[in-house]
């Protein structure tokens, strides 16, 4: 095999795990190749999911902001608006474009190079992609996750579509059923019911966000259905049936009951991922996946073939980009002969509804669960001045702290930034911060931030601003 063909590194997947993975181990002096099948770079995250999404969100938010008459408050009077659907299309699309293409540039400062094709393992230290042999001393596999289907729901990407297909609506329906009440539903379902849709959302658990804390999800599952959605709990979906003028949906109770059925325009099934483990003939290197499709692995990213690491969405613990990121960077290290670390245990998510919706760290239930005696601080945005001046008080920050040692333990926000806000949350935790820590950290004024300070103080005395 020529020498052109051998590397230090080959990375399958050019996600945000992946060509992160390997554009760090190509800094740290290894001979680095990326295999992604895709025309560009970035995976599902950069080219139909977050940053598509994000670019939608925003974009229906300002049209909401001046169509509802919000802007009126302020002094700015608007008339005569109107929708141009596909000019805010063609901001996603750039969007997309310049990030995909920085990845690219990125790739040729650090000289990765990009393999073009469908990974396959031909043995456990090679792989074919495009018809051609590579060899390498050890693989990377990040090959992230794509949609989990519904049984009895068929995705035809006009009528019935998912979390890719929704991002590209040609009109905005009058009726959209949202089959599912997690982060990508919620936050798709927020940008079509901005810009005109009706939106119904069928959970099959008794609450939307499921994972979150308690608090959380039914503060903001009232925030959301005053903006106008409606929901469907502890409510299955069993089939659907598309035609010329829309879908119907077969609906029956989670606990079993009487069936009955729904119309829509539009159905959008977002019910969660699944890992892109098929296709890579893992048999071929030794490798096999767990019941869910998964690769197991240890601390260190290893999977149980020496030389073969796993990243992100195909191995356990939750699908978010960010995560896949920061082990991207480890396992570089790790292969460089360093010390790769992440903490599992603060990963901060968030939901880009409006208000946002964040979290690190420990629910208040969980905690409980695992044995801690807990003390909580809450502190509404209403009494802070930024959020208040900004007509943003819907939502609260919570910050759960151990009883005994006053350690914080996780915190959940809801609040206009809460994405930004949950940063020095992580940090804090990331230091193992008590609760009077950050009680006693000065807070910029006037800042949505100093509802963290407020709500830290509120767990070992009192908040000041109510």
């Amino acid at each position: 095999m020529a020498d052109d063909n051998n590397f230090d590194v080959i990375v399958i997947g050019a996600g945000p795990g992946g060509y992160v993975a390997a554009i760090r181990a190509a800094q740290l002096g290894l001979r680095t190749a990326c295999v992604e099948s895709r025309e560009t770079l970035g995976g599902t995250c950069l080219n139909v999911g977050c940053i598509p999404s994000k670019a939608l969100l925003h974009a229906s938010e300002l049209y909401e902001e001046a169509h509802s008459g919000a802007l009126a408050k302020w002094g700015v009077k608007t008339s005569g608006l109107e929708l141009d659907l596909d000019a805010m299309h063609g901001s996603r699309l750039e969007a997309v474009g310049g990030l995909t293409k920085g990845v690219e540039f990125l790739f040729k400062k650090n000289k990765v190079t990009w393999l073009k094709g469908h990974a396959k393992f031909t043995a456990k230290d090679a792989i074919d992609v495009a018809g051609t042999a590579y060899r390498a001393k050890n693989f990377v596999i990040a090959t992230g996750s794509s949609v989990m289907p519904l049984p009895g729901v068929e995705v035809d990407h006009d009528r019935i579509v998912d979390s890719t297909s929704a991002l590209e609506l040609k009109r905005v329906p009058k009726t959209m059923v949202v089959i599912g009440g997690g982060v990508i539903g919620l936050e798709l379902g927020s940008v079509w019911r901005r810009l005109g849709a009706e939106v119904t959302v069928v959970e099959f658990l008794d609450q939307i966000l499921p994972g979150m804390d308690g608090d959380v999800r039914k503060e903001a599952q009232k925030i959301l259905k005053k903006q106008g959605f409606a929901f469907r709990t502890s409510t299955r979906v069993t089939g659907a049936r598309a035609g010329k003028n829309g879908v119907t949906l077969t609906l029956e109770p989670a606990a079993g009951g009487a069936a009955e059925t729904i119309e829509a325009d539009t159905v959008l099934v977002s019910i969660g991922r699944k890992p892109n483990t098929d296709g890579l003939d893992l048999d071929k290197a030794g490798l096999a996946t767990n019941k869910r499709g998964q690769i197991e692995v240890d601390h260190d990213f290893r999977t149980s073939v020496p030389g073969i690491y796993a990243i992100g969405d195909v191995v356990p613990g939750p699908m978010l980009a960010h995560k896949a990121e920061d082990e991207g960077i480890a396992v570089a290290e790790i292969l460089a002969g360093q010390i790769g670390i992440v903490n599992h245990d603060v990963i901060p998510s968030v939901v880009y509804t409006m208000p946002e919706i964040a979290g690190v760290g420990l629910t208040e239930e969980d905690a409980k669960a695992a044995g801690h005696e807990v003390k909580v601080g809450k502190f509404p945005m209403l009494g802070n001045s930024r959020a208040k001046t900004n007509k943003e008080g819907e939502g609260f920050v919570k910050v759960i702290a151990d009883a005994r040692s006053d350690r914080v333990l996780g915190t959940w926000i809801i609040a206009s930034v809460a994405g930004t806000m949950i940063a020095e949350c992580a940090l804090a935790m990331e230091f193992g911060a008590t609760s009077e820590d950050i009680a006693y950290t000065c807070h910029a004024h006037p800042t949505h931030s100093e509802a963290v300070k407020e709500a830290a103080m509120a767990v070992t005395g009192k908040p000041i601003h109510i």
